[in-house]
């Protein structure tokens, strides 16, 4: 068995070892039970928390991918395999055996780390057989986070339309359960924006929204707050913009009181989510500059760091075309190179990506890195 193999609890068991310590001193460091750390070396316990493997790797001092398995280098130019995503969303037969659903839920867990990993072309070629387990399955919620995650990597890999209707099975999976029909129009509300149809998705992340009520759990403010987020987006790309800077800012009520709560809804909502929001709506009222300004004190911020790799390759990428909008070559350059050195299948898998790195390299000379980049994802030879 190749280290790719193991479960993440047999690594976490060989870095604990490699490191002399005992499951009593792990447990110790991480302030939490000897029968917890047991539990997860053991694979009993599900470890599918992105903050909980950070915090292991901490004091483990090894890299958060490194307990997912040896990173492998990412190849340029968008996975293969959507056909086969395709294929599984356009089955509509229910598999004769359904899955245990703790099996499911592990599956599920393990294609969430994955995707805020950026391991893009590996999720790839998981998604097919987790779509077919997920719909022979008997458990709604399971199968709302399946269909949100192959939305999610649609929108990535430029096929919008397709993760629209991957989002849209997610709504419809949800049925009467708003928790689980919020979190769907998380991905509606992005797969739309991504498809040019701002106005659309506006609505729909504003409805759920304010169906988000008071006496829901933190975690579901927290997907309120995510579904403010979305509707600001949208209404900066309908050229709302004071309406985006009021639902911004209405975000930034609830992320304010929101303090270390449970992330079970994968939204990695929280303040500095808020800021990076703010940052795309100057963009796109055009007020570059405020956005540049608010990029540099955002990114010196503790909670940056603590973000997914998926989540800040993103955003780095949206940051490059605001130093594009206010012709810094160089400071586009740099975030796009730092977008590579954080999620390279942000910009080697993406053609959003790929269309800016094209407008950087046109430069003579074009600015460090870039040339690297460009004949990375084939745009030189």
């Amino acid at each position: 068995m190749t280290n790719d193999d193991l479960p993440i609890g047999r690594r976490v068991a060989r870095w604990r070892v490699r490191r002399q310590m005992t499951q009593q001193m792990l447990a110790d460091r991480l302030r939490r039970s000897k029968s917890w750390v047991d539990k997860i070396e053991r694979g009993v316990r599900p470890l599918d928390r992105y903050s909980v493997i950070q915090e292991l790797a901490h004091v483990l001092r090894v890299d958060p991918e490194v307990l997912l398995g040896q990173p492998r280098s990412t190849p340029a130019g968008p996975p293969d395999g959507v056909d086969d995503i395709r294929a599984a969303l356009a089955r509509y037969d229910t598999p004769q055996a359904p899955q245990e659903t703790d099996e499911l839920r592990r599956q599920v867990g393990y294609a969430w780390l994955t995707y805020q990993h950026a391991h893009y072309g590996q999720l790839v070629r998981v998604l097919p057989g987790l779509l077919d387990a997920a719909q022979g399955a008997r458990s709604a919620e399971l199968l709302v986070q399946a269909y949100r995650i192959t939305s999610s990597l649609l929108v990535k890999l430029g096929e919008p339309d397709l993760g629209w209707l991957a989002a849209d099975r997610a709504m419809t999976a949800a049925a009467d359960d708003p928790a689980l029909a919020a979190t769907a129009a998380i991905s509606v509300s992005q797969a739309l924006r991504a498809a040019g149809r701002d106005r659309l998705a506006l609505a729909a992340s504003l409805a759920a929204a304010n169906r988000v009520r008071p006496q829901r759990s933190a975690g579901e403010w927290a997907v309120g707050g995510t579904l403010l987020l979305q509707a600001a987006l949208a209404a900066a790309g309908c050229g709302e913009h004071h309406h985006a800077n009021e639902l911004t800012d209405r975000a930034a009520g609830v992320a304010a009181h929101l303090r270390g709560y449970d992330d079970q809804h994968r939204t990695s909502f929280g303040p500095v989510a808020v800021e990076l929001a703010r940052v795309l709506v100057a963009t796109s009222r055009g007020d570059a500059i405020e956005a540049l300004q608010r990029h540099s004190t955002v990114v010196r911020r503790d909670g940056w760091r603590r973000l997914p790799a998926e989540y800040r390759g993103a955003y780095l990428v949206d940051a490059a075309r605001a130093y594009l909008q206010v012709g810094d070559l160089r400071g586009a350059a740099r975030a796009l190179v730092d977008a590579d050195s954080v999620a390279p299948a942000e910009v080697r898998c993406r053609p959003l990506a790929r269309t800016l790195i094209a407008d950087v390299a046109r430069a003579q000379p074009a600015p460090a890195g870039v040339a690297r980049l460009a004949t990375l994802v084939g745009l030189t030879r």
